[in-house]
């Protein structure tokens, strides 16, 4: 089972822009600094925009926008101070799984 071309796309074009320091979500807010200095902000970021989003049984992406508001808002809360995260987090967006094994099994 390989993932699909529109989560390719999502993911692709998330991290493009949080890697540029452009992303529309986060306009004002410095967080650029954070990659290399504070990783773990950066990697929940990501983990909660992958647990957020939907698929459907094609693999067409759902839900992209608010699963980039999601993860987004969390670098809010991190570098704004009173900034509100609303809802607040359930435990399974923030959650953090393990990596795979560093040997391929194919």
């Amino acid at each position: 089972m390989k993932l699909s071309n529109d989560f390719s796309g999502a993911l692709r074009t998330f991290a493009y822009f949080m890697a540029s320091g452009t992303h529309y979500m986060l306009e004002g807010v410095k967080y650029l600094d954070m990659y290399g200095n504070q990783p773990s902000e950066i990697e929940m970021v990501f983990a909660i925009f992958a647990n957020v989003l939907e698929l459907d049984e094609d693999g067409n992406v759902l839900n992209f926008t608010y699963a980039q508001r999601r993860a987004t808002d969390y670098l809010k809360a991190y570098c704004i101070r009173g900034f509100e995260v609303v809802p607040p987090y359930e435990e399974w967006e923030t959650n953090l799984y393990g990596p795979p094994p560093l040997e391929d099994a194919i």
